[in-house]
């Protein structure tokens, strides 16, 4: 014989509008839970959270030096993460930025590194347009899988990533290795005029910076103001509704991906071309996977991507500190970086959706 019980399940109903005091308070409230949950960790770790949270989220401020070295970490980051944030508002998943950065300093690297004595105040500006051309020739190859073969644009993408990590390796080790170098991996170094100009004075803050701001604000102006810009984000929020007005699924594709490959490239170039002076190995820094957090922190939106940028900046360089001066391992900043996204996903998760018990019957032998 049957007996019906009844229970009550947690639900995640979807709000009918998300409130915009919820969405401004959701990241500064998942800084606070992934900080808490890290100072936990420390603690475990058997280190001092207080020398921590000094190291990492105070001394970046406390010094021209340290914060000119902020600025100088947060132009990547931000040009890279208002690429992406474009994609990602069309629904086009692009996780492979860290190789069209790599491909953008190659492209670029390659006017020092084949015309060493070549002068003029045209190079670093041409190095700069080939890096975004290189970063969007590494995305068309993930745009023609997606939209010819139906591959997935994650996937690809990310495999694609691994593939420019040893072509970079392949470059180093062989043709473009520099002879005088002692046998490290890496090329000659650049010539005075391939090399951006310095913005600040005392300062490793170039006029790639400038570049970066100029260019958020083309994208607020592009997806608040133009009409691609909403083509793209209707695309993305309502399929169905735009391919029924006669929006084209493919053309969407191929432009998000680009202008994420565009905007990688770019600051791989600016890379080289600013403070390194030279093509390296440790080229590849996590721009392109810290870039994805910086964007979703921000909200996908350009103004919030600019403050997000700024505190993932404060975090590589803070987290630097903390390895130093409180003897952090790196995995333990890594593991910050990580959490913050996952806490800003679950606070979005409830900004979005209300948690309801609903009583659910279901049928239980005697």
């Amino acid at each position: 014989m049957s007996v019906f019980s009844a229970a009550f399940l947690p639900i995640l109903d979807r709000r009918e509008r998300a409130s915009l005091a919820a969405t401004l308070i959701a990241p500064p409230v998942a800084l606070a839970a992934a900080t808490v949950v890290n100072l936990g960790l420390y603690v475990l770790m058997g280190r001092d959270p207080v020398a921590v949270v000094y190291a990492m989220l105070l001394e970046p401020f406390l010094s021209w030096a340290s914060f000119s070295e902020v600025l100088l970490k947060t132009g990547p980051l931000l040009l890279i993460a208002q690429g992406l944030a474009i994609g990602f508002r069309a629904k086009v998943f692009n996780i492979g930025a860290e190789g069209q950065f790599i491909l953008g300093a190659i492209f670029a690297s390659a006017i020092p590194v084949w015309f060493p004595q070549a002068a003029g105040q045209w190079i670093w500006p041409v190095m700069l347009l080939l890096g975004a051309l290189g970063g969007a020739v590494w995305a068309s190859l993930t745009a023609f899988w997606r939209v010819r073969l139906n591959a997935n644009e994650i996937l690809v993408s990310l495999m694609l990533s691994l593939v420019a990590a040893q072509f970079l390796n392949y470059l180093l080790l062989g043709p473009w290795k520099d002879p005088n170098g002692f046998n490290f991996p890496q090329s000659v170094m650049f010539q005075y005029d391939a090399m951006v100009p310095i913005l600040i004075p005392g300062t490793r803050v170039n006029v790639a910076l400038l570049l970066t701001i100029a260019l958020s604000i083309a994208a607020w102006i592009f997806m608040q103001k133009s009409f691609i810009g909403y083509k793209l984000q209707v695309g993305g929020l309502a399929p169905r509704a735009a391919s029924y007005a006669g929006f084209n699924e493919g053309w969407a594709i191929w432009l998000s991906l680009l202008i994420g490959g565009c905007a990688a490239g770019l600051a791989g170039a600016a890379e080289v071309a600013g403070p390194l002076g030279q093509l390296q190995r440790s080229i590849s820094t996590g721009y392109g996977y810290a870039a994805i957090i910086v964007a979703y922190l921000g909200g996908l939106h350009p103004i919030g991507i600019v403050v997000s940028a700024l505190c993932m900046a404060v975090l590589y360089i803070g987290g630097d500190n903390a390895m130093v001066s409180a003897n952090l391992p790196i995995a333990a900043v890594r593991v910050f970086q990580g959490s913050l996204l996952l806490a800003y996903l679950v606070a979005v998760a409830f900004v979005r959706y209300r948690l309801e018990w609903r009583r659910a019957a279901y049928r239980s032998q005697p």
